[in-house]
């Protein structure tokens, strides 16, 4: 694990230059109109840049852009190899570029930067090799016909992919989408959060320096409801990928029935319950639960935000967790010893405190954490307990390191706690019963089960979920059916 003292990071930060313009056909550009807006660092509040906020004009320049660098075929047509080599230089370009990136990512969204040097930006890197070395390795088919025809069925890229990713990970989750679309021959135009910008501009610039051709990845940043909305409804994007909220998800399948009816494939939110069993290995329950929903500072989709525990080991296990919690070291994201650092902004801040507030008006009773300093983004390890499954807290995505203790005295009441959601990403089970493990795994409504572990996850299997979490799968060789598309060719023999 690779730790560096504040100091270096504070030198760092004043020898780095940080993009504030969009990344359009190859090049850096101002937004068509000259609008623009502040990005911020959430842990001291203090501007970073005056971001490009692009317009419907600029998403209409993108995407050109792209549609005639995939055309040209300077990338569509490249064989699979030689794709891969330019995959692998990126690759290789991210890790030779850690540090500068683990900072933007740092600055940009208030996260440790122990965690980015150490977790995001090598995650990054990871996922454009992997998808490298997976693309010469995929076949086409032949179809069992008769001895008169033969049929074959191959993969061809979509085309202009639009993707949409969320603030709490930036580089990482725009890898996710970003490697199999472009390694199957996509073009692309990438849409950051607005809040979290700086990652993604590095790496437009980073694939070009590859040799990316210009016009196949391009990066447009600004406002959600302007940039995001222009993607969703523009009748040239083949397909759009979008990490995010249920409520935008909703929006962006709204934009392709009004417009050319393009796939898109949302993983949105998640409420995720993490089931403890008293016949668990109750101090791992208790560590893994706490990365569960404090790391990040709560801020994922598939933290496992409602914690139920066995009534016989509940007291026991609150005790151990809430000590747990309070250990954590939380401040300054700069600092390498500190494992939460601040929100992502104060509007968001302002809304876990909401939840907060409204836990226990409702009759919860507060552990740990709390409001706390409110003229700050950071919020600490907070645990509710005695919450009751109708209770705000107990429903709501709070995206926040906020954690839910619920109650069962029975598998089949487990179960039920469980599934009772409206949501379905992941969730979490805790017992040494190997019976008990199967049987239940079955019955939970969720994209990933992880059996005494936490949010398990790796490039070699499906991430995504089930009911309003969204649908299709990030990561895995099934991401990439989301890119391609499948043709048959049908030759009548002579």
């Amino acid at each position: 694990m690779t730790v560096r003292n504040k100091e270096y990071w504070l030198a760092k930060q004043q020898q780095i230059t940080l993009k504030h313009q969009a990344f359009i056909d190859g090049r850096f550009v101002d937004a068509s109109d000259g609008d623009s807006y502040d990005t911020i660092n959430p842990a001291t509040g203090e501007r970073l840049t005056q971001q490009a906020a692009c317009s419907a004009a600029d998403v209409d320049t993108a995407v050109a852009a792209a549609r005639r660098s995939f055309e040209s075929g300077v990338w569509a047509d490249k064989a699979p190899g030689e794709r891969k080599a330019i995959m692998q230089k990126l690759a290789q370009l991210i890790r030779e570029n850690l540090d500068e990136l683990a900072l933007l990512e740092s600055l940009n969204v208030g996260k440790p930067v122990n965690d980015a040097v150490n977790i995001d930006i090598p995650g990054s890197a990871a996922c454009f090799d992997w998808y490298a070395e997976a693309i010469d390795k995929m076949y086409g088919e032949v179809a069992p016909t008769d001895g008169n025809n033969i049929a074959t069925i191959t993969r061809e890229p979509m085309g202009v992919i639009a993707a949409v990713v969320p603030w709490n990970f930036p580089l990482d989750i725009a890898a996710w989408k970003l490697a199999p679309a472009l390694i199957t021959g996509n073009s692309v135009v990438l849409k950051p959060a607005e809040q979290s910008p700086l990652t993604a501009l590095a790496l437009a610039e980073l694939a070009q320096q590859a040799g990316i051709p210009d016009g196949v990845l391009n990066v447009v940043t600004g406002h959600g409801h302007i940039v995001g909305k222009a993607l969703g409804l523009h009748n040239d994007v083949d397909c759009l990928a979008f990490t995010g909220s249920t409520a935008v998800g909703k929006l962006m399948m709204g934009y392709s029935a009004q417009s050319n009816m393009k796939p898109v494939w949302p993983e949105t939110g998640g409420k995720s319950p993490n089931l403890i069993f008293a016949d668990c290995d109750l101090d791992a329950a208790v560590e893994h639960a706490a990365m569960g929903i404090f790391f990040n500072q709560g801020e994922v989709c598939s933290a496992n935000s409602r914690i139920l525990i066995e009534s016989s080991i509940k007291d026991q296990f609150a005790e151990k967790f809430r000590a747990k919690a309070q250990s954590m070291n939380v401040g300054d994201p700069l600092d390498p010893e500190t494992q939460v650092g601040a929100l992502i902004d104060s509007n968001h801040a302002c809304n876990v405190r909401k939840f907060i507030r409204q836990a226990s008006e409702e009759g919860a009773t507060l552990l740990t954490g709390g409001i706390g300093d409110e003229s700050t983004a950071v919020v600490a390890p907070t645990i509710f307990d005695g919450v009751t499954t109708d209770m705000s807290i107990a429903r709501d995505e709070v995206f926040g390191p906020v954690a839910a203790l619920i109650s069962f005295d029975s598998e089949e009441e487990a179960i039920a706690i469980a599934n009772d959601s409206i949501y379905g990403l992941a969730a979490s089970l805790w017992t040494t019963n190997l019976n008990r493990a199967h049987r239940v795994s079955r019955k939970l409504k969720a994209g990933t089960v992880s059996v005494n572990t936490m949010d398990a996850l790796d490039f070699s299997t499906p991430f995504g979920g089930f009911k309003q979490s969204g649908f299709g799968r990030d990561l895995s060789l099934h991401a990439i059916d989301k890119f391609t598309q499948l043709k048959t060719t049908w030759i009548k023999l002579g």
